[in-house]
C-alpha cells in the first residue's frame, strides 16, 4: 500500500511539473527574457522546490528531487533571461524537446562547423574545469556489462556489510554510487535520444581515470550540473571578481562559489531523501574541493606548464584525494540518510511484487502453484493428475 500511494505521488508530481512546463513555455513565446519573466516563472521554480516533498522513497524521489529542485530550477532561471539549454536564438524550442530538456540531465550535442572546429581545448577553457569539453566516446557493451556485474554485488555487500569493516564497506558503496548513477542517466539519455533523434553530450566519462581535480570535475564527473552551474553562479562571479582582483585571478573566487552553491544543493536533495535536518558536512566536502580546485589552478597559471607531475602519480593522488575526502564527508551523510537501507528495501520489495505477478500469471495460465511450509515452491501442471 506504501508503494501504490508512493507511485500515486510520483504521477502527481510529475503531471504538476509537466502543466508548469507547458506554461514556461508559453510564457516564453509571449514574455521577453528579462526580469518581468522571471517573476512570472518564479512560481514554478518554488513549486518545484516543494514537490519532491511528496515523495519519500529513493528510486522514485532521489531522482525526482534532483531533476526538478536542482537541474530545473536552474534551467528556469537562465531561461528567464533568455539563456541556457531552454532558450534559442534563432526561433522557440519545441515543447517535446523544451519539456525533455527541463526535466531530464541531458544537453544536445553542438556540432562544431567542419570549416572552424573547436578545439577540446584551449588556455581560456583551463581556467575552469566545466568549460572544458567532454571526450566523444561510444563505451562498448563490455564496459556496461562489467558495471551491471558489480552493481549486482550491492545486495551480497549489504547483507554481510556486519562483516566489513566500515571504510571498506563506504568505499564499496561509492563505487555502487556512481555506477548506478552512471546507468540510471545513461538510461534517461538513450531514451531521450532515440525520442528526440539528437546526439546527446555523456554524463559521465570514467572519472576513476581523471589525473587532476579539474580533470575529474570538468570531464568526467556529472556534467550535466557542471553545464549547469557555469552560466548560473560562475560566470557571474567571475564577472564580478574581476573588478576586485583582476581578469586572471577572477576564476578562482567563480571556482569556489560553484562548489559552495553545489553542496548547497546537495545537502537539499539530502534533505529530500532522509528528511533530517543538515549537519553541512556536504557543503565543507565541496568547499575543501573548491578551494584545492582553486590552488590547483593558481598553480597551473603561475607555472604556465613548464612543470608537471607525470600522469600515473597524479591520477593517483586525485583519486585518493576524491577517495578520503568522499569517505570522510559525503558518504557519512548517505548512510545518515539511510540510503543503504532504503535502497535494499524497496529493491527487495519491488522484486518481490514482480515475483508474486509471474508465479500468479503462471498459476492462472498453466500451473497449480502451491507454497508448502518449507518455503519452496510445488508445481504441479494443470490436468496432469
Amino acid at each position: 500500500m506504501i508503494m501504490e500511494g508512493e507511485i500515486n505521488n510520483f504521477i502527481m508530481v510529475w503531471v504538476s511539473a509537466l502543466v508548469s512546463l507547458c506554461y514556461c513555455h508559453t510564457i516564453g513565446k509571449a514574455i521577453p527574457k528579462g526580469t518581468s519573466r522571471l517573476l512570472s516563472i518564479l512560481p514554478v521554480i518554488c513549486l518545484f522546490l516543494i514537490l519532491p516533498l511528496n515523495l519519500t522513497t529513493i528510486h522514485l524521489g532521489g531522482p525526482s528531487s534532483f531533476f526538478l529542485a536542482w537541474l530545473a530550477t536552474f534551467k528556469l532561471l537562465l531561461f528567464a533571461y533568455g539563456e541556457g539549454p531552454l532558450s534559442s536564438s534563432s526561433k522557440p524550442i519545441s515543447f517535446p524537446r523544451f519539456i525533455s530538456i527541463a526535466c531530464l540531465p541531458i544537453k544536445i550535442q553542438n556540432h562544431p562547423s567542419p570549416k572552424n572546429p573547436q578545439k577540446p581545448s584551449s588556455t581560456k577553457n583551463n581556467e575552469h574545469p566545466s568549460l572544458q569539453r567532454p571526450r566523444h566516446f561510444n563505451k562498448s557493451p563490455l564496459n556496461y556489462g562489467t558495471k551491471v556485474l558489480l552493481l549486482a554485488t550491492y545486495g551480497p555487500v549489504h547483507d554481510n556489510k556486519d562483516h566489513l569493516h566500515p571504510k571498506i564497506l563506504l568505499l564499496l558503496y561509492s563505487i555502487h554510487l556512481y555506477i548506478a548513477l552512471e546507468i540510471l542517466l545513461g538510461i534517461f539519455a538513450a531514451l531521450t535520444q532515440a525520442l528526440l533523434g539528437v546526439e546527446l553530450e555523456p554524463q559521465f566519462d570514467e572519472p576513476y581515470l581523471a589525473t587532476s581535480l579539474q580533470d575529474f570535475w570538468g570531464r568526467r564527473w556529472n556534467l550535466m550540473v557542471s553545464r549547469i552551474l557555469h552560466p548560473t553562479v560562475y560566470n557571474p562571479v567571475r564577472s564580478i571578481s574581476s573588478r576586485w582582483v583582476g581578469r586572471k585571478w577572477a576564476p578562482l573566487p567563480a571556482v569556489i562559489a560553484v562548489f559552495f552553491v553545489s553542496g548547497f544543493m546537495h545537502e537539499i536533495i539530502f534533505y529530500y531523501i532522509g528528511r533530517l535536518k543538515p549537519t553541512w558536512e556536504l557543503t565543507c566536502f565541496f568547499l575543501i574541493h573548491g578551494f584545492c580546485l582553486a590552488i590547483e589552478i593558481a598553480i597551473k597559471k603561475a607555472l604556465n606548464g613548464a612543470w608537471c607531475l607525470p600522469m600515473v602519480v597524479s591520477g593517483l593522488l586525485t583519486l585518493t584525494f576524491v577517495a578520503i575526502t568522499g569517505l570522510w564527508l559525503f558518504m557519512p551523510s548517505l548512510i545518515r540518510c539511510e540510503v543503504d537501507v532504503k535502497i535494499y528495501r524497496e529493491a527487495a520489495t519491488t522484486y518481490m511484487r514482480f515475483f508474486k505477478d509471474v508465479v500468479s500469471v503462471l498459476r492462472s495460465h498453466f500451473f497449480d502453484v502451491v507454497l508448502v511450509p518449507d518455503g519452496f515452491l510445488k508445481a504441479k501442471i494443470l490436468g496432469s493428475k
